[in-house]
C-alpha cells in the first residue's frame, strides 16, 4: 500500500489561488509518476496535471495550461499543484494519484494509476 494524504483545498474567489499538497508514505520508492485528477458532480474523473517522478516531464490538460503548475519534492515524497487564476469551472474534488509503472510519458488515464488519495474539495465561488 501507498497512502497518499492530500491537503490544501478550500473555498476561494474567482481569480484567486490555492496550493494543493499530496504526500506519499510507505513504499514511496516505487513511485514513477504522480498526477492530479478532479471530479465535478455528475462528471468523470479527469486528469488535471501529471509529473514523472525522476525527471522534469509534466503534463497539463488544456483548460489549466498557464494557470496551474505541478511540482514535486522527492526528498519529502510530496507533489504540489499550484492553482492560480481560478475559475468557477475549476470547482471539483481533487485527487492525487501515484503510478508504479515506468512509462515514457506522463500517464493521463485514471486506470494507469495504482494509488489514490482521499480527495480534497476545491470550490471557486464569489
Amino acid at each position: 500500500q501507498l497512502p497518499l494524504v492530500e491537503s490544501g483545498g478550500g473555498l476561494v474567489q474567482p481569480g484567486g489561488s490555492l496550493r494543493l499538497s499530496c504526500t506519499a508514505s510507505g513504499r514511496a520508492f516505487s513511485i514513477r509518476a504522480m498526477g492530479w485528477f478532479r471530479q465535478a458532480p455528475g462528471k468523470e474523473r479527469d486528469i488535471v496535471a501529471g509529473i514523472i517522478w525522476s525527471g522534469s516531464r509534466t503534463y497539463y490538460t488544456d483548460s489549466v495550461k498557464g494557470r496551474f503548475t505541478i511540482s514535486r519534492d522527492n526528498v519529502n515524497n510530496t507533489v504540489y499543484l499550484q492553482m492560480s487564476s481560478l475559475k468557477p469551472e475549476d470547482t471539483a474534488v481533487y485527487y492525487c494519484a501515484a503510478d508504479r509503472t515506468l512509462r515514457p510519458t506522463v500517464p493521463v488515464a485514471s486506470r494507469d494509476y495504482d494509488y489514490w488519495g482521499q480527495g480534497t474539495q476545491v470550490t471557486v465561488s464569489s
